[in-house]
């Protein structure tokens, strides 16, 4: 059961605010901007989508592989994914660049502030999906732009049934170029936010969207998520969290579930439910790629959430 999963591998240096970002911006200050926020607390983690995404369906024992461009520092983390037998094979590295680099801050409130460095993220175009071995279906999250519109084609062309994922690489399409990009996929997830905006930029209303894709799933944080199919819409509830450590991540992990539900044709009322338990598991744990479960250990804390079975 492999998935292609493309998108970004990158390092996430992640800080921690004490304190709420509103308490130290004025509103009426915008258009000058100029603040500064002591962070005590800092760590570097593994992290881009294509490697939170990958982390999270082998710890469902699927196979990910990983297709992205990294720089001349990511050693440690190519380790990282070996350790867990991920097949890193399609992650290439060019020794001109630093992997992409997020820096991102969280105050209290579980708001985030994020600065991003591209770096070798940015020639992810130079992976070729047609020279190398496809699994049953794939991913296209977030990357360089130019990568994301030659995977896309190059799924659509190789008949490969693929997830478009636009995340934070939302802004880099007009509306054109994304309802492109809908049209060659098989199933659109964004966030509600994303989800806003892409109606913005196309132009299209969710009935626009399922004349092209077979579904449109929409995470809406605390509030589960929804997902809409040519038949019915689903509304899935939240999964229970024991306590909330770092959102960062949760949305990979959610679509880690849904890769699993699709790779072994389950329903969408219980691929639903995979994909928002991965999420409340990961942000149970700080970083995006922290938190260990065995698939047992997933199926009994999936029967004690849901009183369901997926054996």
């Amino acid at each position: 059961m492999k998935a292609i999963i493309c998108g970004s591998l990158a390092y996430d240096n992640i800080m921690s605010f004490h304190d709420r970002f509103r308490n130290h911006i004025l509103p009426d200050k915008i258009h000058m901007l100029n603040v500064s926020f002591m962070v005590p607390a800092m760590r570097r983690e593994f992290g881009g989508c294509a490697g939170n995404i990958s982390y999270n369906l082998a710890l469902l024992d699927d196979i990910p592989l990983p297709v992205g461009t990294v720089g001349k520092d990511f050693a440690p983390y190519r380790e990282w994914l070996t350790s867990f037998d991920i097949d890193n094979r399609h992650v290439i590295t060019l020794d001109d660049c630093f992997t992409a680099q997020a820096f991102i801050t969280t105050d209290i409130d579980d708001n985030q502030i994020t600065a991003f460095h591209p770096g070798a993220m940015s020639h992810a175009h130079r992976n070729n999906l047609t020279q190398i071995e496809l699994g049953k279906i794939g991913i296209v999250s977030p990357d360089g732009k130019e990568g994301m519109v030659e995977h896309a084609r190059q799924f659509a062309e190789l008949g490969t049934p693929f997830i478009f994922d636009p995340g934070q690489g939302m802004p880099m399409f007009n509306g054109e170029e994304l309802r492109a990009l809908i049209a060659q996929s098989n199933w659109v997830t964004v966030n509600d936010y994303e989800w806003q905006l892409m109606q913005n930029r196309t132009g299209w209303t969710e009935a626009d969207v399922l004349r092209n894709a077979d579904a449109l799933i929409v995470t809406l944080g605390s509030l589960g998520s929804v997902i809409h199919t040519f038949n019915r819409t689903y509304e899935i509830p939240p999964a229970k969290v024991s306590g909330i450590s770092d959102p960062t991540g949760c949305g990979d992990a959610y679509r880690a579930g849904l890769l699993h539900g699709l790779l072994h044709g389950m329903d969408w009322e219980i691929t639903g439910r995979i994909a928002g338990l991965m999420g409340a598991i990961k942000i149970e744990s700080p970083g995006t790629q922290n938190h260990r479960f065995t698939a047992q250990e997933f199926k009994a804390r999936f029967r004690e959430t849901y009183r369901i079975s997926i054996d």
